[in-house]
């Protein structure tokens, strides 16, 4: 691709490849098979600055950008995507919410524990009736009389949603004002009332673990807003704009896991006397991967570097995401088509891929949203 990265940023690129075929590879299909969160792994991968790499260091962060973070998140995925998907939620919803809308007090209480990997973050959004429509929670938060807020509601589909330690959670603090009446709350483990609900059973990225969360007259007090009152879907749809370039870096990382396994197994298997990569059906299924790989590599590092330089992404997040989440199923498909009848047992990595790919096209905006956002954003310039 034409985006340069300079030394450091390769040097990381390295060093995380290495971690993940190390610490990661030889892990894979135990963590997906006994739908397991490795704690121990995320504590590793945390200490390595995986978990905190937007933040910076006098906040216990690596202090590094959205380009850097791109590929950690990127080679993590390369490996397994559950670990991909777990580092992007902790590092561009949960702890990027805190630290972008939070107080002060907020930033010093959870930023350090978070970046760390001491605690484990979940962002909480969706609900059984408000997927795509986020405007639509109905998650309530009710003034208390002595002060305060109780939060009464259920989330589904939420990231760490069984595991976290810090979830932020959104709720309707002024009924009839819509997407306006919406706040934001931070949420700890153990607060009265507050408990994850049933843990999904899913087809792919099993080893992250998706639970429901669930309030009841659970009391909070003033102080865990995070944001303005009424502010809160206004900063989740800019904490999307970050959250969006990672389920494409996601997307983009085991999209060259999958491509890369059926490079190396086009050379190595043979048929009528010869390696299947000699025969042209199979080399232009490969060159339409690898340039379509590229095409997205370089959507997500535009968004990213856009990103760093401190300007609005929306457009660009969402032609990112898009794009890579949509080669990325397109590439896992072609991917195990190479591998034939061995692409379809779990001896094989590519039906793990071709499994776990498909949330990309899903998870935080669905492709429709994303078409939905990029055309609004296009009239907007006309």
């Amino acid at each position: 691709m034409d985006f340069r990265l300079t030394e450091e940023q390769e040097f990381l690129r390295r060093s995380v490849r290495e971690f993940a075929e190390s610490e990661i590879r030889p892990h894979v299909m135990h963590y997906d098979e006994a739908q397991e969160f490795p704690r121990e792994l995320v504590r590793r991968a945390a200490e390595q600055g995986y978990y905190g790499v937007l933040f910076p260091e006098e906040l216990g962060g690596a202090g590094l950008g959205y380009v850097e973070y791109v590929i950690v998140v990127e080679e993590l995925s390369r490996v397994d995507g559950s670990i991909g998907i777990s580092a992007a939620a902790h590092n561009s919803l949960c702890t990027n919410h805190v630290f972008a809308c939070g107080s002060d007090a907020q930033r010093r209480a959870y930023v350090p524990k978070l970046a760390s990997g001491e605690w484990i973050g979940a962002w909480s959004l969706t609900e059984p009736t408000a997927g795509s429509d986020a405007g639509g929670t109905k998650t309530s938060a009710k003034p208390a009389p002595g002060g305060g807020w109780v939060l009464n509601g259920s989330k589904t589909f939420t990231t760490h949603g069984s595991v976290a330690d810090l979830t932020i959670v959104f709720a309707v603090t002024d009924p009839g004002k819509g997407q306006k009446g919406i706040s934001a709350f931070a949420l700890e483990k153990g607060t009265p009332g507050f408990r994850p609900g049933k843990k999904e059973n899913k087809m792919g990225l099993r080893a992250s673990d998706t639970a429901e969360v669930i309030m009841e007259d659970c009391a909070v007090p003033a102080e865990a807003m995070v944001g303005g009152r009424g502010e809160g879907f206004v900063d989740a749809m800019k904490i999307l704009d970050g959250g969006r370039i990672s389920i494409a870096a996601l997307a983009l990382g085991m999209a060259r896991g999958a491509y890369e396994a059926a490079l190396a197994y086009s050379k190595e298997r043979h048929q009528f006397g010869k390696p299947i990569s000699e025969f042209q059906a199979i080399q232009h299924m490969l060159a339409e991967m690898a340039t379509r790989l590229d095409a997205a590599s370089l959507l997500v590092y535009r968004a990213a570097a856009m990103k760093d330089a401190g300007e609005k992404t929306t457009l660009e997040s969402s032609m990112a995401k898009l794009y890579a989440s949509e080669i990325g199923v397109w590439v896992a498909d072609r991917a195990l088509q190479i591998f034939g009848g061995y692409g379809y047992v779990k001896d094989f990595p590519v039906e793990k891929y071709y499994r776990d790919m498909k949330l990309c096209t899903i998870g935080e905006g669905t492709s429709e949203i994303q078409r939905l956002v990029i055309a609004r954003e296009i009239l907007k310039a006309v």
